[in-house]
């Protein structure tokens, strides 16, 4: 399937401030005070989907594009400084305005970067920006919209990829980034975790080293205790959370376990693990009211690292999301893995960051060649 029906035809624009579920999001705005706000923005905006449900003709591989968007960890102040000159950034910000209730752009672009680096912040950030890198996408590059063919995000960057695919609602997305930003911060708070990257070695055994975490957990009275690989990031890395007495007993253990690299992330818990359960059930019930399309490119799920085959099936794997490891390594191969020989699609990573980007190098030296970084922030 082609992209040229994404951003090339406007639909893109017009799936930002679409009015599929005007009701729903006036429901929403109910609870928040805001109601008129959003019909107001809801207002004239049905999509007449038949005119961009045409499939394109196949392209070769190194006339396609695959596009990227990052997950947590990735934000930083200043971000989308470089975004607003672009068409709808900023509407795109202050639709945001209304449904989180504060001012998101002023938080990205002068922080402070201790509460903009807070879940519950730093989560519809990132989603944001990365959606509004795809504007400068579109203008600067824009072939690289209309002959993308694949897109895949990493965590919340899972959303954004959603949306830009078509099969998402820009505003019923964001208010579900906000909820699962709420939710994962509360059950972060809930229990002292965290998340620690980790690069091994073929010997290592990250089984091994998560059980043996968990057994000494036990011994200081841990019920339950979780330690888990909670992201495969490229061969050798992967980065493992749960209790923070876990984390904390693999890093003075790294030599014994052959980690030969570890990193605490800066972040408040320990995502894609049982840990986050008590998130799933409020999250689910925003899944549930959400209207999901069939994708007009192949978007690739961060639970099996399998393209979505049905619009039916987000819900379910978007809440399991929360609790299952992002296989992020998997998908790479499954997007790139090529008879020899054959052309690789250009990469476009969906700033702020270049971390898929250097996640990709190590996965395909060959195919992160053709990789660009959109830059979201302003440089002198």
């Amino acid at each position: 399937m082609g992209g040229s029906s994404l951003l090339r035809s406007c639909l893109y624009r017009r799936l930002l401030f679409s009015g599929h579920r005007a009701a729903q999001c006036q429901r929403w705005a109910s609870t928040t005070g805001m109601e008129e706000d959003i019909a107001s923005l809801l207002e004239g905006a049905e999509v007449d989907r038949e005119d961009v449900a045409q499939r394109q003709p196949a392209r070769s591989p190194s006339g396609s594009t695959v596009v990227l968007f990052p997950g947590q960890g990735s934000q930083q102040v200043g971000m989308a400084s470089a975004l607003l000159r672009y068409p709808n950034v900023c509407a795109m910000f202050q639709t945001a305005h209304k449904v989180l209730g504060y001012d998101l752009l002023d938080l990205c672009l002068r922080g402070p970067a201790e509460i903009l680096n807070k879940t519950v912040h730093c989560q519809p950030a990132v989603f944001l920006t990365s959606l509004a890198a795809a504007e400068k996408l579109s203008e600067d590059y824009p072939n690289a919209v209309e002959n993308c063919v694949v897109t895949a995000g990493f965590s919340v960057g899972e959303f954004a990829a959603l949306v830009f695919a078509g099969a998402l609602d820009f505003t019923e997305a964001l208010y579900a980034v906000k909820i699962r930003a709420e939710a994962m911060q509360e059950a972060s708070d809930a229990v002292p975790s965290g998340m620690l990257s980790v690069v091994g070695t073929p010997k290592t055994k990250y089984s091994r080293a998560c059980t043996e975490a968990e057994e000494y957990c036990r011994t200081l009275g841990i019920a339950n205790p979780v330690c888990r690989v909670a992201n495969f990031l490229f061969p050798n890395g992967r980065v493992i959370a749960g209790h923070m007495e876990a984390i904390e007993f693999l890093q003075k253990n790294s030599k014994k376990f052959s980690l030969a690299r570890t990193r605490l992330l800066p972040v408040s818990g320990a995502f894609h693990t049982p840990l986050m359960e008590p998130a799933v059930e409020p999250f689910r019930n925003v899944l549930k009211t959400l209207n999901f399309k069939q994708p007009l490119v192949n978007v690739y799920c961060n639970v099996d690292g399998k393209k979505y085959r049905h619009a039916e099936a987000f819900e379910d794997l978007l809440a399991k999301q929360l609790v299952s490891p992002v296989k992020w390594e998997q998908i790479m191969h499954a997007i790139y893995e090529r008879k020899q020989g054959t052309d690789f699609p250009r990469t476009y990573e969906m700033g702020p960051g270049i971390q898929l980007g250097t996640m990709l190098k190590i996965c395909n030296l060959k195919a992160w060649r053709s990789y660009t970084s959109i830059d979201v922030f302003e440089r002198e």
